[in-house]
């Protein structure tokens, strides 16, 4: 009976220390950074909506790590050393990933060995160009021209043009206290884009708002931004 003691208390002790090896192990130290750029030049989007999936083999499965992009186009991840397989999916961001000869979308092969910045090249549907952002009489009006970057079968139309502004610098269609938004005939022309929006009452008060515009590209979810601004008034 005594030694069943001893055999059983020593295989808890086995399955106590195995468990504390487990929480043990140490937390992912390199930083993996950078931006999502078209011939670099950042590629602004809203806040929390795009990610990217990074692949690893091993650890006992293959599972994805989703990476999200802020609204200035940057990313940011603590990851253990390893080769990973990066890859967008085809319903993420206002561009078009490449594809493999399957038609798929296609991954790039990522060596983390301490800490890493690397930009992501992507082609958007459209740039937006020469955008300014003023406040005038109690509203902030916007101008930009878009360039249209895929032309060949791929290529989509614009749906909407939105000028938002918020008290915050998160500034989107989910994170606003303003919007003004041009569609149909008013988008004739991609070169001579204008619009203004009222600027509401803010409590507390304050003497300036952030503010970008947005645009919605027809058949795709995220939009392309601007730059947030602060506009002083």
């Amino acid at each position: 009976m005594k030694n069943r003691f001893y055999f059983i208390a020593g295989a808890i002790i086995a399955v106590l220390f195995s468990a504390c090896k487990k929480d043990n192990y140490d937390a992912p130290q390199a930083d993996f950074t950078g931006r999502i750029v078209y011939k670099g030049e950042p590629i602004n989007v809203q806040y929390g909506q795009v990610n990217f999936e990074l692949w690893q083999s091993g650890f006992g499965n293959y599972s994805a790590l989703n990476v999200n992009v802020n609204q200035e186009g940057g990313y940011s991840a603590k990851l253990f050393d390893g080769n990973y397989k990066l890859v967008f999916s085809a319903n993420q961001g206002p561009f078009l990933w490449k594809k493999n000869t399957a038609g798929k979308q296609d991954t790039i092969a990522v060596n983390i060995s301490g800490s890493k910045t690397m930009d992501i090249e992507v082609t958007p549907y459209y740039m937006i160009r020469g955008a300014t952002l003023t406040a005038a009489s109690g509203k902030v009006n916007g101008f930009c021209k878009l360039e249209k970057i895929i032309t060949d079968a791929n290529a989509k139309d614009v749906e909407s043009v939105s000028l938002y502004i918020n008290k915050t610098q998160f500034v989107d269609g989910g994170n606003n206290i303003a919007v003004q938004e041009l569609r149909g005939a008013a988008i004739a022309d991609l070169n001579n884009l204008n619009t203004s929006v009222t600027i509401p009452a803010i409590v507390p008060a304050q003497n300036y708002v952030f503010a970008r515009i947005g645009v919605k590209i027809a058949g795709v979810d995220d939009l392309i931004f601007t730059p947030v601004a602060k506009i002083t008034y």
